[in-house]
């Protein structure tokens, strides 16, 4: 079954891409839920219009988004979490990243960071995805608070 994507799907494509799935998958999920449309070759043809319209404004956004990944590059990010020795109380997720670029002055939503659980005190880093074709390694590092 092929289907245009309305939204970005993780692990299937990005916004007004044509992907093919299995049958189940886009009837029963991508369809209800919004995230997609058939691919009817007149919805093709309306997609490849709206596609040929979008591309001068494509090209300003991942020029902000590669003017951000520079300014996120050179940013020093320290955490401080309860520790005890090196082991954290709990643990370290994009939450918490989110958090410390908020206070820096950058907004990026938490679900297009991908850092995994960090349970331990050190330097680590995080893939931040700003646009499809930008994506860039943020190094932070986890401070230990004594309880």
């Amino acid at each position: 079954m092929e289907l245009i994507l309305k939204q970005d799907v993780q692990n299937l494509g990005f916004k007004d891409d044509v992907v093919t799935v299995k049958n189940g998958y886009g009837r029963n999920y991508l369809i209800p839920q919004g995230l997609a449309i058939l691919a009817t070759p007149s919805a093709k043809k309306v997609l490849a219009e709206n596609l040929k319209q979008k591309a001068h404004k494509e090209a300003k956004i991942v020029a902000d988004a590669k003017s951000l990944a520079e300014a996120l590059k050179a940013l020093e990010i320290k955490i401080t979490a309860k520790a005890g020795g090196d082991k954290l109380f709990g643990s370290v997720t994009s939450a918490n990243i989110v958090e410390a670029l908020e206070a820096n002055g950058h907004s990026i939503d938490k679900k297009f960071i991908t850092s995994g659980v960090v349970k331990r005190v050190g330097k680590y880093t995080a893939s931040v995805r700003l646009h499809r074709d930008v994506i860039v390694e943020l190094a932070y590092e986890i401070v230990g608070e004594k309880a």
